[in-house]
């Protein structure tokens, strides 16, 4: 079967989580808001069949739950994320293999690098190219853009991939970059410094080159996933996402430039950014819950090809305080790193980005202690293991007795086992993005360490209380006998009954 959006909204529906809304909508936020509604309560996927102004579906929300996002990787249950982290992690730092079973287990992996190649199709048999529309006839205004909130400076496309290529090397990258529509040809595009796409501007600018750039709208999710992983594997996102799908992402070339795209997206814009050629992009709702990007000036796509399929559906999200889609997708590649981050920093046991601090502002890492100052060794080692964590403000460090993922334990830790004085580090002047209104400065800001692990000597001179813990053959009695109490049918609010337990993974 072929991988796509529609075969994804197939499976969606198959499963009940897609909801057809057939009452007449507007793009001008009526979605937005329908759809933020649906996303705080962990509804389902919706396509809107009957946009105003427009013949063309809007599909939103796909991604609006962990287990959705997990569906779209092909996978049924959340634990299978790590197992594919730890195949990455054996990708990134290979070593040398002690056993045969060791090198068989590589050589598996090595195969599904191979299986995982891009196929590509013959140029002019793409479905994304079943219609091509160029030079005057590109008219982004027959696109139902959306335009989520009140005060966003214009239409905004928000989860499409973005293509360019290092004019010196050839080699490709693929982000997912906010776009603003300009005009009926032209669009803003907003990327961070430190992106590639940034880099293959700024190396076409030093070479006098235009950069040739193409959007992709409307793909299969998966290769969303893969593009906004930025994994410091020498690999290319299409690879990425071949190990993600097990299988290999369908390619064919563009019209007008020298591009490979998905074959079977739904749209995709052809154009060139000219070096130095600006304009004037936001205010926009972003992740952080403001307006950011107030009149910014930014790069200026303009397009002068535009190819879709016959009948084709707009795929999109919109950013904003979680949850939000990115917060459910940063969920998962949560659980992706996590076995990555093992990797690299050998004492961390386990790793959380809490929704609630947007998934990547604040982390909470744990380790099994074993000398003075650890804590602060793995908090630093934790900002510079992967390219991610470098706008992390908070870094959490507790025991790995401690549930991370539980806010409860998580504050008990830091009620009951830091002295501010003693425990908390500041590191001034970190690079951070422009959009954190926090920073006295733009772009540059500070990050914060917090040691809650339960502290040795020479780290305090005082002997440490033992934790209060159940009686072992009490507690087992209890839970055998817990029906007989007659509260089998009591609820406890979710309650956990190892919350203050120092036996829990």
């Amino acid at each position: 079967m072929t991988r796509d959006l529609r075969s994804f909204l197939k499976l969606l529906e198959e499963r009940k989580q897609l909801h057809r809304v057939k009452a007449p909508v507007d793009s001008e936020l009526e979605i937005a808001e329908i759809s933020n509604r649906l996303l705080q309560s962990g509804g389902p996927a919706l396509l809107f069949e009957n946009v105003k102004g427009y013949q063309t579906p809007v599909a939103v929300n796909l991604l609006g739950t962990v287990e959705r996002v997990c569906w779209a990787m092909g996978m049924k249950e959340q634990s299978e994320l790590e197992v594919l982290g730890t195949k990455l992690g054996k990708l990134q730092s290979p070593k040398p293999p002690k056993k045969i079973s060791q090198a068989i287990e590589f050589g598996k992996i090595l195969f599904d690098v191979v299986k995982s190649r891009p196929q590509k199709l013959l140029f002019g048999n793409a479905p994304c190219q079943e219609v091509v529309l160029q030079g005057d006839a590109v008219d982004l205004d027959q696109i139902p853009i959306l335009k989520p909130y009140p005060k966003d400076g214009g239409r905004a496309v928000t989860l499409a991939l973005v293509i360019t290529k290092d004019v010196e090397n050839g080699i490709p990258n693929v982000g997912v970059y906010r776009l603003q529509q300009q005009s009926k040809n032209t669009m803003t595009v907003q990327w961070l410094s430190v992106r590639g796409g940034a880099r293959h501007l700024r190396k076409a600018t030093e070479a006098g080159k235009k950069l040739e750039i193409a959007i992709a709208i409307g793909v299969d999710p998966v290769l969303i996933m893969a593009a906004a992983t930025p994994i410091p594997v020498d690999l290319s996102e299409w690879i990425f996402a071949g190990l993600y799908g097990n299988e290999g992402v369908q390619l064919t070339k563009c019209k007008t430039i020298d591009l490979e795209v998905p074959a079977c997206a739904e749209y995709v814009l052809e154009g060139t950014i000219t070096p130095h050629e600006v304009g004037t992009d936001g205010p926009f709702g972003d992740h952080m819950g403001y307006y950011g990007g107030i009149n910014e000036q930014a790069p200026l796509i303009r397009f002068h090809c535009m190819t879709h399929r016959k009948d084709p559906i707009y795929l999109t999200t919109f950013s904003g305080l979680p949850p939000k889609e990115e917060a459910m997708m940063a969920i998962a590649l949560n659980r992706i790193y996590t076995p990555i981050l093992r990797q690299q920093v050998s004492e961390i046991t386990d790793f959380f980005l809490p929704m609630e601090a947007l998934s990547y502002k604040a982390a909470i890492i744990s380790i099994k202690k074993a000398y003075p100052g650890q804590a602060r060794r793995a908090a630093l080692a934790f900002w510079s293991a992967l390219p991610q964590f470098t706008y992390t403000k908070f870094v959490i460090v507790v025991d790995h007795t401690i549930n991370i993922r539980d806010p409860r334990l998580v504050v008990w830790a830091l009620s009951s086992k830091v002295d501010p004085t003693r425990d908390v580090f500041i590191l001034p002047d970190n690079p951070f993005d422009s959009l954190d209104f926090a920073c006295e400065k733009e772009g540059l800001g500070g990050r914060m360490g917090i040691d809650a692990t339960t502290k040795i000597y020479p780290e305090t001179d005082r002997d440490w209380g033992d934790p209060l813990e159940s009686d072992p053959e009490v507690a087992d009695r209890v839970t055998r006998r817990w029906a007989e109490y007659g509260l089998a049918d009591l609820k406890l609010d979710g309650a956990d009954p190892n919350l203050f337990g120092y036996d829990i993974k």
